[in-house]
């Protein structure tokens, strides 16, 4: 399996998973035209997709799903309280899926799993070919029992690392959006992230990546440090996820 990042950030997400001749984007928070450039930098036809994914509705995860749908003939894979929120000429290409169960696109199994944030039927997930399992967690404002479980076992793991609370709290986002992106329905901070590192079974990572990470409220230089200590790794082994660059394909293999 593979996987890659277009971008992350608050700007724009979007992420990769491949396995056999099967190719799935999760989220498409940029414009067509924008993550088209953006695939073929990763040598990705966008006609080639399998599909996209969205996590929740939020303009920096589907942004540019309606046009990429359209234009390319995608289905679309989402919770119906997510689809509830895109277009109406996105319909036909809708494909609703239960949160709590688990299904298939091609090569891929996709297990979806509910989270806590400020969206109308959130998910994320854990994608395997039977035998690997890469996980992704952003968007997420506090851990539950579910979370820990189903991450647990990950061989790569894309981990939010939303924000450090100090830089939040002395920051200049007004009060209301402090409380909203540091609440339970928010996002994950540098601490819950390196919490979940310790509470999960991290024995099969392979790649570990720092997702999501806020351009005015956390930097790599402190996030880092904090999930390295988690894991007992050095540093340079955490990836970091760049909202213009996202980062290049990372393959994990069965050892």
């Amino acid at each position: 399996m593979r996987f890659a990042s277009l971008g992350s950030g608050s700007r724009g997400n979007a992420t990769l998973i491949t396995s056999g001749k099967t190719t799935l984007m999760i989220d498409c928070g940029f414009s067509a035209r924008e993550a088209v450039k953006r695939l073929q930098l990763l040598n990705i036809d966008p006609a080639s997709l399998s599909a996209i994914l969205i996590t929740h509705e939020h303009a920096d995860h589907m942004a540019g799903v309606r046009v990429m749908a359209r234009k390319f003939n995608l289905p679309v894979y989402t919770t119906p309280g997510t689809a509830g929120c895109l277009p109406e000429d996105v319909a036909p290409y809708i494909h609703a899926f239960n949160c709590h169960e688990k299904f298939v696109i091609d090569d891929i199994e996709v297990e979806p799993f509910p989270v806590p944030h400020d969206a109308r039927e959130p998910s994320q997930f854990v994608f395997s070919d039977g035998a690997l399992r890469v996980g992704l967690l952003t968007d997420v404002g506090s851990i539950t029992p579910l979370i820990e479980n189903t991450l647990s076992a990950c061989d790569a793991l894309l981990l939010e690392a939303n924000h450090d609370l100090t830089m939040l709290e002395q920051g200049e986002y007004p009060e209301h959006l402090k409380r909203r992106v540091g609440g339970r329905l928010g996002h994950l901070n540098n601490v819950q992230s390196a919490s979940l590192l310790e509470k999960i079974d991290t024995s099969r990572l392979q790649h570990i990546m720092a997702m999501h990470i806020s351009e005015k409220n956390n930097c790599p230089s402190i996030a880092v440090p904090l999930l390295a200590e988690a894991l007992g790794c050095q540093h340079d082994w955490i990836g970091v996820a760049d909202q213009e660059a996202g980062f290049d394909w990372r393959e994990v293999n069965n050892r």
